[in-house]
């Protein structure tokens, strides 16, 4: 038998009159049960596939897998050749699906180098020998219908190397994968979840003009599955004032430690808090309260676990053949390989998924710039130049503008953010890489070493936070104070500034209100809003006791009147990307620690005054023309502050006059 197309011997042959098994056994045939006693059973009469059925070893009564025509179409395997399936996720992998008018689960996998393929699962006892599949063409996808397996069936894919050895595989395009530290594919359904978000996904609106205030967080944290989750988090969130919420990654991966960060199901939701269509429950919810959802999605890298993606035929299939470009030395996970058709249709048609299947708002997409430097993290000797000389990832640029488009001409409200750290040129750029949003690295890290500098020396440092706006309008921005911020001994974001108690709490308050002040989108990680003192830690709950303590309470009281305050006015973030919605007034007093400017949109202007000395200012001088009215402070009382207010200020020919208080944000209205 020709072991890549088991179905030219098996299945029903000689016009229906023989059928042939791969082993003697029990048959029902027109309803009648006869015995084989060999592997052949001439029928009396032709039959068809629907004629007959087996009886399998685990008790199933079902068809013959080996009468039916194939499930993967010539179109598919062209398509998936180009690398431009638009509905990978429909033709790949295990699918429920009705095939020539019978139930079943059609299979198909990817394994271009493998002898042969079998579908084991707890259906055939796992063994390699009673499903071997066929190979559709030159594509290297093997395909085969099970007709009568249902929800639930647990599968792999035995991948015969040239050498003989079988390394048994889960699906890389799978739903969903058995609870850890198990790892069988689950055949899973997907269309059960009655949507009630209509009106949401016909409304939401890409962010250019739009609040984006994001609140990121990790499942696990919360203690809760995604069902049970859902209530609480979006009554939560919208006390808080956020707009959306970024779920730190939650496709299947088998390391808790890896925070979801190593992925080996591109296409599966974690079974770590249920479901699959628990999890779009998550999603329904969230929108019909008004809270958007963006996931991290990882197309930087994979784990090296056998059960996973690499060496996934016994070749270099999805990670790159040259070992300059395979691995990743900083993260021990292989890098996938950009260039190969196959493999960006996998990736994109990953995207696509999330986003369709699972009504998902945005992707975060991690690593950019691991995809797009050749010497990313790595030493010189430890990668080779592209054709052109140079450091850049021809391929992997190429990837990342084929998955902007993709996704922006399949979903044109999606959003699109990029974790991109090394300041590659154009990522926001229609005509560069064509993401919608950018971390602004720089930013972050220029504003935690300020915060972090001792009071003597942050005159000096000053210059940092004043220059980076003179190179911010280059992408369109997104400030995060993510959970890479907190985690590794780089100390919580109540921990990291200088100071007794109280000043920490005023310098967190003053920078969650310099984020909120500042031009472009806004990131928090969880624990941030309620100053969490400990790092975060993957394998605790967030630390809500600490509510119960004033400076707490009154912290997590003014970070959600500080998030309302910037949903209703529109100067904070109607142009955020433009040079007209941002005016310096003053940052030349680097003694005092005090920044002046204006932000104007919708309509709107105000006075943004920012104090980053533990010395209250009385009569200080703002050389500003006109007459403000103060609106908004961090320093009141009910926050933790001292409530210094100014509810006269002084206008003078030279500017205006009132009291800073110290660590802290004062917001004018113009």
């Amino acid at each position: 038998m020709d072991p890549t197309n088991p179905h030219h011997y098996l299945g029903l042959h000689e016009e229906g009159t023989v059928i042939r098994l791969l082993q003697p056994g029990a048959l029902e045939v027109l309803g009648e049960a006869v015995t084989a006693e060999t592997n052949v059973y001439r029928a009396p009469q032709s039959l068809t596939c629907k004629d007959y059925r087996i009886i399998h070893p685990s008790g199933l009564v079902a068809h013959d897998p080996y009468a039916f025509l194939p499930t993967f179409s010539e179109e598919d395997e062209q398509a998936f050749q180009r690398g431009d399936h638009t509905a990978l996720d429909e033709v790949m992998g295990g699918r429920l699906c009705t095939h020539q008018e019978i139930a079943g689960v059609k299979f198909s996998v990817w394994a271009p180098c493998a002898k042969r393929v079998s579908l084991v699962g707890d259906f055939n006892n796992w063994e390699v020998e009673k499903n071997p599949m066929r190979r559709m063409g030159a594509s290297g996808v093997w395909e085969l219908f099970v007709p009568g397996l249902e929800e639930g069936a647990l599968y792999k894919f035995a991948v015969f190397k040239t050498d003989g050895e079988v390394l048994f595989k889960a699906d890389p395009y799978g739903y969903q994968g058995e609870m850890r530290p198990h790892t069988a594919s689950v055949v899973t359904r997907i269309d059960r979840h009655e949507w009630g978000d209509q009106e949401w996904m016909e409304n939401r609106k890409r962010c250019p003009h739009q609040p984006l205030n994001i609140y990121e967080l990790h499942l696990g944290a919360w203690k809760k599955g995604y069902r049970e989750v859902a209530p609480e988090l979006s009554a939560y969130v919208k006390k808080m004032g956020y707009t959306h919420v970024e779920l730190m990654p939650v496709m299947g991966h088998p390391l808790d430690e890896s925070w979801g960060y190593q992925v080996s199901g591109f296409y599966a939701i974690s079974r770590r808090y249920g479901t699959v269509e628990d999890f779009q429950y998550l999603v329904d919810h969230l929108h019909q309260e008004g809270i958007g959802v963006i996931l991290d999605w990882v197309p930087g890298h994979f784990p090296i676990d056998d059960h996973s993606i690499a060496r996934f035929d016994g070749t270099f299939l999805y990670e790159h053949q040259d070992p300059c470009q395979r691995y990743h030395p900083q993260w021990n996970t292989h890098i996938f390989n950009f260039g190969r058709h196959e493999v960006a249709n996998f990736l994109i048609g990953s995207a696509l998924f999330y986003l369709g299947k699972m009504h998902v708002d945005g992707l975060r997409v991690d690593a950019v710039s691991s995809i797009v430097y050749l010497d990313f993290e790595r030493k010189e000797g430890e990668w080779l130049p592209n054709v052109h000389g140079g450091r850049e990832n021809l391929e992997g640029i190429a990837f990342l503008k084929q998955l902007n488009q993709k996704v922006h001409d399949r979903f044109p409200t999606a959003l699109m953010i990029a974790e991109e750290s090394h300041a590659f040129p154009g990522v926001t750029d229609p005509e560069g890489l064509g993401f919608d949003l950018r971390w602004n690295l720089g930013w972050m890290n220029d504003t935690l070493r300020y915060f972090g500098t001792r009071y003597a020396s942050r005159a000096e440092m000053q210059e940092s936070l004043i220059h980076e706006m003179s190179y911010f309008y280059a992408e369109k921005h997104l400030l995060p104070l993510s959970h890479d911020e907190v985690v590794h001994g780089k100390k919580s974001l109540l921990s990291k500034s200088v100071g007794n108690e109280w000043e920490k709490f005023a310098h967190l308050r003053l920078l969650l209100s310099y984020m909120i002040c500042h031009p472009g989108k806004k990131l928090l990680f969880m624990g941030g809003e309620m100053g969490q003192w400990l790092e975060w830690d993957c394998k605790e709950g967030l630390h809500w006791e600490l509510l119960g303590q004033s400076y707490h309470h009154k912290l997590h009281r003014c970070v959600a009147d500080l998030n309302h305050f910037y949903r209703g006015h529109p100067a904070l973030y109607a142009d955020d990307f433009s040079e007209e919605g941002f005016e310096w007034i003053d940052h030349s007093d680097h003694a005092n620690g005090v920044l002046a400017y204006l932000r104007r949109g919708g309509e709107e202007t105000l006075l943004c005054v920012h104090h980053f000395s533990p010395e209250e200012l009385e009569n200080y001088l703002i050389p500003f023309e006109g007459k403000p009215r103060e609106i908004f402070s961090t320093d009141l009382k009910e926050y933790g502050g001292y409530g210094i207010m100014n509810p006269d200020i002084t206008y003078e020919k030279e500017g205006i006059r009132f009291t800073l208080p110290p660590l802290a944000t004062l917001i004018l209205q113009v």
